[in-house]
C-alpha cells in the first residue's frame, strides 16, 4: 500500500498510528522544537498527508512550517479576517464550492502585498484542516486583470521568497496547479523574482493562460467547478467570494488561536470543519 492510499484512512485508523507516532517522536527530538511538549494527531496528519505519509519528508515540512512562522511574524501572527474586510469585500478572494481556489482584484493603493498574502494564508490554514483537501490538494487560479506597475513594485525579493516557501516546502498543502489568467507584461518581472525559489515540480505546475483562458482552463477544470466568468457552470464569482468571506469571518477566533499559538497546533472541534466533505473534484 502506497502513501497516497494510506492517506485515505480516517485519522483514528490503526494503519496511520505508527506514522503519526513516528513523526511525533522525530519532531520532539528536533533541537529547534525543544520547547514543544507534544503535537496532536490531527496536526501531524496534515503534514503526513501533504507528503503522502512519508515521515522524513513530513518532518522536513513540519520544521519548515515552524521556521516560516517564526521568520514571518508580520504575516503569521495576524490572521484576522475582520482586519482586511475591505479587501475581502472587493471580490478579491474565494474558495470555490468544488474545492478549487480563485482570486480576483487587488487595489495596491488601498491594500499592501503583505495584507493580500495574509488573506491567502488565512484561507490556507482553514482548508488545510479539511481531510479531503489534505488528501487531494488544491489548484489555484489567479486573475491578474488590471495588474499594473503599482502591483509589481510591492513584490520585493523578500516577499517573493516567503510566497515561494509557502507554495513549495513550508505549508501542509499539496499544490496541484497554479493557473494565471489575464497576466500583463508587468507580471513578468514579478514571476522572474519568484521562479528561482520554486522547485522544478512546482514550476511545471504553473500555467499561464493569458486572455484566452476560457479555451484553456477547461483542460484543467470541469465546467461544474468554474464560475461563469471563467467559462464554467458553477456559482458566480461575486456570490462565491461573499460566501467565502462569511466563512472566514466565522473562523475569526479559530484563526487568531492559530496565529497566537507557538506551533499553530490547536484543538479542533467538529464545528471547526468549514468545508463540506461532499464537494466534488
Amino acid at each position: 500500500m502506497n502513501g497516497a492510499q494510506l492517506g485515505e484512512f480516517p485519522d483514528d485508523s490503526e494503519q496511520l498510528g505508527p506514522y503519526v507516532s513516528g513523526l511525533r517522536r522525530r519532531a520532539l527530538q528536533a533541537s529547534e522544537l525543544s520547547a514543544v511538549r507534544t503535537f496532536s494527531d490531527q496536526f501531524l496528519l496534515k503534514f503526513l498527508r501533504a507528503r503522502d505519509i512519508d515521515v522524513e519528508l513530513s518532518l522536513k515540512l513540519l520544521l519548515n512550517y515552524q521556521r516560516w512562522r517564526r521568520e514571518s511574524p508580520e504575516i503569521s501572527t495576524c490572521l484576522s479576517p475582520s482586519s482586511v474586510l475591505g479587501l475581502l469585500n472587493t471580490t478579491y478572494h474565494t474558495v470555490l464550492p468544488q474545492r478549487d481556489r480563485t482570486g480576483s482584484r487587488w487595489i495596491p493603493k488601498d491594500w499592501s502585498a503583505f495584507q493580500v498574502f495574509r488573506v491567502s494564508l488565512m484561507t490556507s490554514e482553514i482548508i488545510s484542516m479539511e481531510k479531503e483537501t489534505q488528501r487531494q490538494g488544491l489548484k489555484a487560479i489567479f486573475d491578474l486583470q488590471g495588474w499594473s506597475l503599482g502591483h509589481a513594485l510591492q513584490i520585493n525579493p523578500s516577499l517573493a521568497r516567503k510566497i515561494s516557501s509557502v507554495l513549495s516546502d513550508s505549508f501542509p498543502l499539496k499544490v496541484r496547479g497554479i493557473h494565471l489568467v489575464n497576466e500583463p507584461m508587468f507580471f513578468r518581472p514579478v514571476f522572474a523574482m519568484i521562479r528561482p525559489f520554486l522547485p522544478d515540480k512546482i514550476r511545471q505546475r504553473i500555467h499561464m493562460h493569458g486572455a484566452d483562458f476560457h479555451d484553456t482552463l477547461s483542460d484543467f477544470f470541469s465546467p461544474s467547478v468554474l464560475p461563469p466568468e471563467y467559462g464554467g457552470e458553477g456559482p458566480g464569482i461575486e456570490r462565491a467570494c461573499q460566501d467565502w468571506t462569511n466563512q472566514l469571518l466565522q473562523s475569526e477566533m479559530l484563526l487568531q488561536q492559530i496565529a497566537s499559538h507557538p506551533t499553530g497546533d490547536i484543538a479542533l472541534t467538529p464545528e471547526d470543519s468549514l468545508i463540506s466533505e461532499e464537494r466534488g473534484e
